[in-house]
């Protein structure tokens, strides 16, 4: 196991259950369609998930909590890995 330096572990497990969490805000139904399977069908995905991270990287720290900046942290990761998944996961 990696000895880390910065808490890595303990800020990949919040970001772990962050994104878990997600899954229980919306869409809960079995047949829901989801903004990002809309994008998916039309191939424009990996576009939309690095814009909208990006969109949450701009506003990072100007809706004015520590709470909401951390929110806008945990957003922007979550499109980066979704981001990921769509660039190098999917296509495998």
């Amino acid at each position: 196991m990696a000895n880390f330096k910065y808490n890595e572990k303990e800020i990949i497990n919040e970001i772990s259950e962050y994104i878990s969490s997600t899954y229980n805000q919306h869409y809960v139904g079995k047949n829901e369609i989801q903004t990002i399977d809309v994008w998916n069908s039309m191939g424009i995905v990996e576009e939309m998930c690095l814009g909208t991270a990006m969109k949450y990287g701009l506003r990072f720290g100007k809706k004015g909590t520590d709470a909401d900046a951390k929110k806008d942290l945990l957003k922007l990761i979550h499109y980066a890995i979704l981001t990921y998944n769509f660039k190098f996961m999917e296509k495998k």
